[in-house]
């Protein structure tokens, strides 16, 4: 059976709806818990996929947060070694510090639902589904320099890198297309403190937003999620 490693940061951010996706194409998955399980003992070739989740901690607090470099250590054996590799949010910012780029707190916090503009390559990329301007889920206040060698896939009109690729195993996501509505009641919860903390923001608009565009953008995560797979091999 092929396995899937997901490395999880805050428990409620998940798989969510690509974890059906990912058992469908005969995948078992496997959550390894940053911060709390062991993560010298992994080996970063054995797994047929990681993605890398999302959470609230950012990539240069590494002396609050010592996992982060073991982290970054996997990440960057793993990218090296031409293995299979997604990173969401915090995941992106990971893959792109391992590859050599900096991640830095943003100029304020982007977080609802919002449209992508991809470029040319990214319009030929597994993102190409949300060309549209289909809105999808920003959580972030942090951003980053894009590596040597990656390809620029998506902007917003708040921060230019929001998805790139990296030779073709490794796709990273700024932004969040693995949610769903039910799953996003989970993250009013545990992100209740910077909701409060951030102007403009309420958990009424968010859940009114969640409301509109989560089934829509859920179903073209996973065909977002389809295609990279079958780009990939996988």
């Amino acid at each position: 059976m092929k396995t899937v490693l997901a490395l999880r940061h805050v428990v409620f951010e998940d798989l969510d709806s690509f974890a059906p996706l990912l058992t469908g194409r005969g995948y078992a998955i496997r959550y390894v818990e940053a911060g709390y399980d062991d993560l010298v003992a992994l080996d970063p070739l054995t797994d047929d996929l990681w993605v890398v989740l999302g959470g609230p901690v950012g990539v240069f607090e590494q002396d609050a947060y010592p996992f982060l470099r073991d982290e970054l250590r996997l990440l960057l054996a793993r990218l090296d070694a031409g293995r299979p590799t997604l990173g969401i949010c915090l995941g992106c910012q990971l893959i792109a510090q391992a590859l050599g780029g900096r991640v830095y707190p943003g100029h304020g916090k982007e977080i609802g639902w919002k449209p992508l503009t991809l470029t040319e390559t990214g319009r030929h990329s597994p993102l190409a589904i949300f060309a549209d301007g289909t809105p999808v889920l920003h959580w972030h206040g942090d951003t980053f320099d894009l590596p040597d060698g990656a390809v620029l896939l998506a902007s917003t009109d708040q921060y230019r890198h929001q998805a790139f690729s990296w030779g073709s195993h490794a796709l990273a996501l700024q932004f969040h297309i693995e949610t769903t509505g039910h799953g996003l009641e989970r993250w009013l919860i545990g992100h209740a403190g910077e909701i409060a903390g951030t102007p403009g923001l309420s958990v009424a608009t968010l859940r009114a937003e969640t409301a509109r565009h989560a089934v829509n953008a859920a179903q073209r995560g996973q065909q977002s999620l389809t295609a990279w797979l079958d780009q990939v091999g996988l």
